[in-house]
């Protein structure tokens, strides 16, 4: 008959291969974290842009009938089509000759860094519109459309 060796060895982890595992993703979670805030961040405000931008052309077409709309439920756009709970506020101003403005605020559901900033979009009486925003151009979440720092 063979002799059969059998191999009582135990297998698995060290306690210090297991730390040095937790060490890492740590490390990796304490960089990972704040660049995803700060993409959600940017990616927030882009939306808004793009979102208020949609009313902007909404808005062209009430001036080219002689009205500039009140608000967004005057263009057929409501909160379901025009945003979500991160911008609660989305005033309309207008002034003689097709002067106005549309003004969008971040609420509380928006990312942290941009509650209670606006974007504006002002249309001056030759049909030109621009882009102004309470963010600082510092803070890096300025769309690239727009003028930061103040309205």
């Amino acid at each position: 008959m063979k002799n059969i060796q059998i191999n009582h060895a135990q297998k698995g982890f060290t306690l210090i291969e297991l730390m040095i595992v937790v060490a890492i993703i740590g490390i990796l979670a304490a960089i990972a974290i704040p660049q995803y805030q700060d993409y959600i961040a940017r990616s927030q405000t882009t939306r808004v842009l793009g979102e208020i931008s949609a009313a902007k052309t909404a808005t062209e077409e009430s001036l080219s009938r002689g009205v500039f709309p009140a608000d967004a439920a005057a263009l057929g756009m409501t909160s379901s089509n025009l945003m979500n709970g991160d911008v609660p506020n989305v005033a309309f101003a207008s002034g003689a000759q097709g002067l106005g403005t549309i003004t969008a605020q971040f609420g509380a559901d928006a990312s942290a860094i941009l509650n209670g900033e606006q974007i504006r979009l002002s249309r001056d009486t030759n049909g030109n519109w621009s882009c102004t925003t309470t963010l600082t151009e510092a803070s890096g979440y300025v769309p690239s459309s727009c003028t930061g720092g103040g309205l």
